[in-house]
């Protein structure tokens, strides 16, 4: 428990291929990782971790079949909706990455309501990444940059690391230390690709409705396991732990 990953992102993969092996509609497999995100969520906060970030819909997903991208939007408000209750009894904040002028009013507003009911929470913090991409938030991070230097703001010279990680859509939050990705893909799908430069990847072929506790345990197991050297050797890294 000394060991936990305190940020831990997840990409929710494998819900439409659940559903065809069950010769059900891809939105059947949507509602069916509904209850893998409660789970997990729990899971999270039961251990005491301080931050999840689940990758609920990419800006590439706005490509996909009409009545896909509506119905996932319809669960989505219904989802948050229905969650807020539960959110506030386990002490969970809710957060929002991602390009939320694209979600339709209805998604906005339930959105907007349940940030306000969760802003006051204290536990776990949730972050949704919500028609998110990397490319996008990086590009969105360049433009404010740009403008701040157009406007004699922001000298080039003086822009660092810590300068570009504050315009980034997680600059209120820590780098994860563990992501998981679901449904035997190998790719990190444009998903924090900034952030994650020295975060451990951990595969699964497990599809995202069959994803529970258990499963994230044995991830957390498999992180446990690793060396996290930092560019540094591993003698490095024993001296330093050793010395606390």
């Amino acid at each position: 428990m000394q060991r936990l990953p305190s940020h831990i992102a997840i990409i929710m993969d494998g819900n439409g291929r659940w559903a065809k092996e069950k010769g059900e509609d891809r939105l059947y497999g949507h509602l069916h990782g509904v209850e893998s995100v409660r789970n997990i969520v729990e899971g999270a906060a039961e251990l005491g971790i301080k931050y999840l970030t689940l990758y609920a819909f990419s800006t590439e997903n706005w490509d996909r079949p009409q009545n896909e991208v509506s119905g996932l939007m319809e669960l989505l408000v219904e989802t948050i909706h229905n969650e807020v209750p539960t959110l506030n009894k386990n002490n969970i904040k809710l957060h929002v990455i991602g390009d939320i002028d694209m979600l339709p009013d209805a998604a906005k507003a339930e959105l907007k309501d349940a940030l306000n009911e969760t802003a006051g929470n204290t536990g776990l913090h949730l972050i949704m990444a919500l028609s998110y991409s990397s490319r996008w938030e990086i590009t969105e991070a360049v433009k404010q940059i740009a403008t701040e230097v157009k406007e004699g703001n922001l000298q080039p010279a003086s822009i660092t690391q810590k300068t570009v990680e504050n315009y980034l859509a997680t600059k209120d939050f820590p780098d994860p230390e563990l992501m998981i990705r679901t449904s035997g893909e190998y790719r990190v799908s444009n998903f924090l690709l900034y952030q994650i430069a020295y975060t451990e990847l951990y595969f699964t072929n497990t599809l995202w409705p069959d994803f529970r506790k258990e499963n994230l345990y044995a991830a957390i197991l498999d992180f446990q396991s690793r060396e996290r050297r930092f560019g540094k050797t591993g003698e490095q890294v024993k001296d330093r732990e050793a010395t606390g």
